[in-house]
């Protein structure tokens, strides 16, 4: 079982429900853990063999910085569906931040997690 890492991924959304927040892109910051059978990729050492990484990345990317969220559990639901829409993906975790969302605090984060069956 392998443990991929994505971390700090920083991008810019449209996130919130305050008028300022739905006109205005907003950071947020994605951790991602997803876990994999990397058997074969070991064996093999090539790429096609492993969880491309790259990939679901990419994908998480163009989602978030084109789409609107009202709210921070609406957008970690739909990076998790992207994650686990890779076969390979035994189980996943993700957590969002929201930077500076509450007065006196670095940040407001939802975390979420699926498991494969």
């Amino acid at each position: 079982m392998a443990t991929i890492k994505v971390k700090n991924l920083r991008l810019r959304t449209y996130i919130g429900i305050k008028e300022e927040e739905i006109n205005n892109r907003q950071d947020v910051i994605i951790n991602v853990v997803i876990h994999y059978d990397a058997g074969a990729a070991v064996q093999e050492n090539a790429i096609d063999s492993a969880l491309n990484y790259r990939t679901i990345t990419k994908e998480i990317i163009r989602h978030v910085e084109n789409g609107r969220f009202a709210l921070l559990e609406r957008m970690t639901h739909e990076v998790l569906a992207i994650v686990m829409e890779h076969e390979g993906v035994l189980s996943a975790q993700v957590e969002i931040d929201k930077p500076f969302a509450l007065r006196y605090s670095d940040s407001v984060s939802v975390s979420l997690s699926a498991r494969r069956d």
